[in-house]
């Protein structure tokens, strides 16, 4: 496994150690996905490294702090386009490269990481995040279609309110227990939780499922 970091070598070095540990093969590679050079150096270390790519996780994503669209800029809005949306369509080009069967591959999975915001549109905090992740699911669609044929199943899960930094980043780092009563399941998910849905449909236990979503949204 290839584990992608843009900054936090640490955390990326964590995650290599725990699959070592288990047994599995795995390096920490740097790359900002927000820029198609890096995109495909990624891809190219995954070859040197795996000859081949059996799953892409589309899991990069940024948030800017919680803003109504009035008081948007256009480098804020560039960035965020760039990091969520414009860099996962050039991560699934490289991975479809190398996993079509039209291509000599033997085909592989897809799962991009979306949010529940592409159905709400996050109003008041973050409507430009919430627009790349709409654009997320609608490449989700449309891409599961088109590479049908080849081998190649496209899925995404769509988070939300699960304990991660992310919403530090916005500029509430307390906000799922703001919003915690209007969560049916009354709390924050977990990232292992996020994990298990996206491995379920990394694997062959979903063989027959493409272009589908599953929420992990504690039930909102």
């Amino acid at each position: 496994m290839v584990v992608n970091y843009h900054k936090n070598r640490e955390a990326a070095d964590e995650v290599v150690n725990q699959i070592l540990f288990k047994g599995g093969k795995a390096v920490a590679v740097q790359a900002d996905v927000s820029k198609e050079k890096d995109i495909i150096d990624l891809f190219s270390e995954v070859d040197h490294t795996f000859g081949r790519i059996h799953s892409l996780i589309n899991n990069a994503g940024i948030l800017e702090p919680q803003r109504k669209l009035m008081d948007m800029d256009y480098g804020r809005l560039q960035k965020m386009f760039n990091a969520n949306i414009i860099g996962q369509f050039f991560c699934c080009r490289e991975a479809i490269k190398r996993m079509s069967t039209k291509h000599g591959g033997q085909g592989g999975t897809i799962v991009n990481v979306s949010s529940i915001a592409a159905r709400t549109g996050a109003p008041f905090e973050y409507i430009d995040y919430a627009a790349t992740k709409g654009a997320l699911d609608a490449l989700t669609i449309g891409l599961s279609k088109e590479v049908a044929e080849e081998g190649i199943r496209v899925n995404a899960v769509r988070p939300a309110f699960i304990h991660t930094d992310i919403h530090a980043d916005g500029g509430e780092p307390d906000r799922i227990n703001r919003i915690k009563d209007s969560i049916p399941l009354k709390r924050g998910g977990l990232t292992k939780e996020v994990a298990e849905a996206i491995f379920w449909l990394a694997s062959d236990k979903s063989s027959y499922s493409t272009g589908i979503f599953i929420d992990v949204t504690g039930g909102k």
